[in-house]
């Protein structure tokens, strides 16, 4: 009777690393779990430089420090472009599914925010350190790319909402997508002095103004739906809990940008559309900075009872960080356009609790890329919460 040998054993496969004369793997494993999250790091980064250079207050050594500050963020900008970069060459099954997951393409976003934060710190503290020219470069090519990818994200990212998307409920990081116009409406008015008079000053002013139109109308959108959730689902997770400060974004933002209208105007449009602007600064940024304050301090409330329940951190702290400093900079445009020394006072506390928030943030985050913490797992967002019901969470 014949036997039959058994069929041999598969080769292993070998990497190539060690097969002769073949190019070493590129695909490094931390950076398939760079998410565009890590965005928002520069984002709170550069923020707390041009918001501290800009206090109403007079403290020595500041703009030093906060130049500094802004020449971080760009490295930070300039090493986690490339990243990303790799992430979408050698990792595109990861690259799609982040698109394709509704917690974590909003956050598309903040590609757009970091680019245009970087630019703006450019002309308001990074000249210092750069020169003029060098820093109206920059920022010119920041803000045209930044704004073009926030109009992309603003209408991609909702697009995907409405098709592919399968949502339970509303969540704040919606905002970040239609936020992202809203900050080029506030940095384009730096770049008006540096255009030719005439049509070119006028066009940015009013197409800065089309974009705080687009934003403020979408968030008028999103909002009810973000507190109506929480009214009817209760509380966020816990590691989702800093996420609501991402409300004052569009509320510190939009304030800024009405502020830094009413700077622009005089000399650009004829009148009376820039004593308008001037009195627009302060009818609409007043009352909406009084709401940013009263979502402030619910938001905070929230974050106590968290953290009384054991939130630890997550990279939703850099919530924390760029919300509360368009907070910032929309109270010191108002003491600039009120003279009241409340706002002055407003502009210093938050801007105190904006350096406190980054600060925290910051160390928690470089002790988990030291670590290896936060690259080595699913993704930078955080762990899927426990079930619960709506009310004992």
């Amino acid at each position: 009777m014949a036997s039959v040998a058994p069929p041999r054993p598969a080769p292993l496969p070998v990497p190539r690393a060690t097969v002769p004369g073949a190019r070493p793997d590129l695909r490094v494993r931390p950076v398939r779990h760079l998410g565009p999250q890590w965005y928002a790091s520069v984002m709170g980064t550069a923020i707390v430089a041009t918001a501290g250079a800009a206090l109403p207050v007079h403290v020595p050594g500041l703009r030093t420090a906060c130049a500094a500050v802004w020449a971080l963020s760009l490295v930070m900008l300039l090493v986690l472009l490339p990243a990303r970069a790799l992430h979408w060459i050698h990792h595109r099954d990861q690259a799609r599914a982040h698109l394709m997951d509704p917690a974590v393409a909003p956050f598309y976003g903040c590609l757009s925010m970091a680019l245009l934060a970087v630019g703006g710190g450019a002309l308001v503290v990074g000249r210092d350190w750069i020169g003029l020219p060098a820093a109206v470069a920059l920022d010119a090519v920041l803000f045209g790319a930044g704004t073009l990818i926030g109009l992309a994200a603003a209408v991609a990212v909702p697009y995907l909402m409405v098709v592919h998307h399968r949502i339970e409920g509303a969540s704040p990081v919606w905002l970040l997508p239609v936020v992202a116009p809203m900050v080029s409406a506030a940095l384009g008015p730096l770049l008006v002095p540096h255009l030719p008079p005439g049509q070119a000053r006028q066009t940015l002013l009013i197409a800065c103004h089309a974009l705080f139109g687009v934003s403020l109308l979408a968030t008028l959108l999103v909002l009810p739906l973000v507190f109506g959730r929480l009214v009817t689902g209760g509380p966020p997770p816990l590691a989702l809990t800093p996420a609501l400060f991402l409300v004052l974004g569009p509320l510190g933002q939009s304030t800024t940008a009405a502020n830094k209208f009413a700077d622009a105007a005089p000399g650009v449009l004829p009148e009376p559309y820039a004593h308008g602007f001037a009195a627009f600064a302060v009818l609409y940024g007043v009352p909406v900075m009084g709401f940013a304050l009263l979502w402030l301090a619910l938001a905070g409330a929230m974050v106590l009872r968290a953290r009384r329940r054991g939130m630890g951190f997550a990279m939703t702290f850099w919530a924390f960080t760029f919300p509360v400093g368009t907070c910032v900079t929309g109270a010191e445009g108002l003491a600039q356009h009120t003279g009241l020394a409340a706002f002055r006072w407003l502009a210093t506390g938050l801007y105190v609790l904006l350096v406190a928030a980054w600060l925290v943030a910051g160390t928690h985050t470089l002790r988990g890329l030291v670590s290896g913490a936060l690259l080595a797992g699913p993704g930078t967002a955080p762990p899927a919460p426990r079930p619960a019901t709506a009310r004992t969470r």
